[in-house]
């Protein structure tokens, strides 16, 4: 039975999560963990768990999702997963951070592209990926529909959607995502965003304003 674990990080409270299972096998989605603190709060909780980071994972790469991921790359020393269609925003990460007065270097990290369409293999526990842009390019969820859930970053919020209005963002390619490869899955879903409470499928079709 695969466990999740949740952090709250940065300026932007970004979710960053721990997936990982009783054989002490983990993924690192989006590792937005900006100053000592939070990295030590995230390292500890690996630690402690004794767990193998075996994958890093972004479901895109604005800036809040990746402030950790030099870091996590270098200290687990496993390749980064992502879209392809996400390098760009990659690329951008120095610039995005003197938007906000913060002072980066560029990120250096090996890259595992995947597309819409792909599986990946968590120790059995199957992730089937889709490609979801509007929110990004790349934007991409990891959906187990052995257990039901999703890790879909800014594609979808409780009661709301990621924001279209940033570097190739586009509103209608977001909502015809969401309603033709999300919102056929199963109601019980359960959707893990990059911001906010989790919530599900049946839910958003139900009351996201967005998505009537």
């Amino acid at each position: 039975m695969l466990q999740i674990q949740g952090f709250v990080f940065n300026f932007a409270s970004e979710n960053t999560y721990v997936l990982y299972n009783e054989n002490k096998k983990a993924w690192l989605f989006d590792p937005g963990n900006r100053n000592e603190q939070e990295t030590k709060t995230l390292e500890n909780f690996i630690a402690e768990k004794e767990l193998t980071i075996e994958k890093i994972l972004l479901t895109h790469a604005h800036i809040d999702h990746i402030l950790g991921l030099q870091w996590a790359f270098d200290t687990y020393k496993v390749p980064v997963t992502m879209h392809r269609d996400d390098k760009e925003v990659l690329d951008m990460f120095q610039i995005s951070g003197m938007r906000f007065g913060i002072e980066l270097e560029h990120i250096k990290v090996d890259i595992d592209y995947i597309e819409e369409g792909d599986e990946l293999d968590f120790d059995g526990e199957i992730f089937k990926i889709n490609h979801v842009p509007g929110h990004s390019p790349g934007s991409i969820v990891y959906h187990n529909e052995k257990q039901q859930f999703m890790i879909s970053g800014d594609v979808l919020f409780e009661g709301s959607i990621g924001r279209t209005d940033l570097f190739k963002g586009n509103y209608e390619q977001l909502i015809e995502g969401i309603k033709t490869k999300l919102f056929i899955l199963d109601d019980q879903t359960q959707v893990f965003s990059g911001h906010g409470n989790p919530t599900t499928i049946g839910f958003e079709k139900q009351y996201n304003p967005f998505l009537k």
